[in-house]
């Protein structure tokens, strides 16, 4: 992908500013919308004088309707009310941000001659999965309002190609993890694994450790992102886009605990109410086939790019 026009949504976020940078590469003209919420500013210093930034909800109809005069040829859609833990707290706002604007971003779409529009799904859609690899044509068995609305959101993304032509695909990530996604209240586990190791703290696990995910390095997912909005076999298909590979939270632990000198150990925890998924991995297949998506990171290197790249904020 190269001398595009681009809006990247939440592209000061962790996967939206690999994502950003990634594409920067190439020399694309990026515009990226993000109100910070998730976002670091941060994550885009490097390129902040090549790209246009706009502070800004994907809510703001005026801001929305405001791009029309920038001739956009594709959008990434990236932002979103992020986590589980967090809709369950925040309903409204979660269906407001996840659906409601990810519907006002088609409808930019559709009426401004966009030419791809790539949506990004989350595996807590499927919820507990009946099948295992989990493959895009599983039933999906979502269980908080996060998981919902991001179904919801990718359901609208491929009606768009159905109703209206609108060149949309939709990738679905599975734990994503990498350099560039800072701890906090909802982020993922690595992150506050990682956190609690380099300040020898022991790693608190809900569940029993034998708990299950598909984790994917963060180029691999940007790389499958992109080739989502240039393949033209993509259009109007949705891709899982994992490593294929089941890894338990109790060796991801170890692991983390021996790459930072960690000797504070494991502690365990009841489950919280609302994760019941005690396995997760997909299938790669259709993305490998269609897109020549090939995750190239395994979890014990790009786990040890992670905590460098911690090691360096922190200093």
């Amino acid at each position: 992908m190269e001398n595009k026009k681009i809006l990247v949504t939440g592209g000061a976020g962790f996967v939206g500013s690999n994502l950003v940078n990634e594409l920067h590469k190439s020399g694309n003209e990026i515009i990226v919308i993000d109100n910070f919420v998730e976002g670091h500013i941060e994550n885009l210093n490097p390129i902040l004088d090549d790209i246009k930034l706009i502070d800004s909800d994907i809510r703001d109809e005026k801001v929305i309707e405001g791009l029309a005069k920038e001739d956009i040829d594709v959008i990434f859609h990236l932002a979103a009310s992020f986590a589980n833990e967090k809709s369950v707290r925040e309903p409204i706002l979660d269906m407001e941000v996840n659906i409601g604007g990810t519907v006002r971003l088609l409808e930019f779409a559709r009426h401004n001659n966009v030419e791809r529009f790539v949506y990004t799904a989350s595996s807590s859609s499927f919820g507990k999965s009946a099948s295992l690899p989990t493959t895009e044509d599983v039933k999906h068995n979502p269980s908080t309002p996060y998981a919902i609305s991001k179904l919801a959101g990718e359901y609208y993304t491929l009606a768009y190609n159905k109703l209206y032509g609108l060149g949309t695909s939709s990738v679905c990530y599975f734990n994503v993890y990498g350099p560039g996604e800072y701890p906090g209240e909802y982020r993922n586990v690595i992150p506050k694994f990682i956190l609690k190791a380099i300040n020898k703290e022991s790693l608190v696990i809900t569940g029993t450790g034998e708990e299950t995910r598909d984790f994917t390095y963060v180029s691999d997912a940007v790389a499958g992102t992109i080739l989502a909005g240039e393949k033209q076999n993509a259009i109007g298909e949705s891709f899982n886009l994992g490593s294929g590979i089941e890894t338990n939270i109790k060796s991801l632990a170890e692991i983390i605990n021996r790459l930072c000198e960690n000797d504070a150990g494991i502690k365990y925890v009841s489950n919280r109410n609302w994760d019941m998924v005690n396995r997760r991995v997909t299938s790669i297949e259709k993305a490998r086939k269609s897109l020549g998506y090939d995750p190239a990171t395994d979890i014990e290197t790009g786990i040890a790019k992670t905590v460098d790249w911690f090691k360096e904020v922190i200093e």
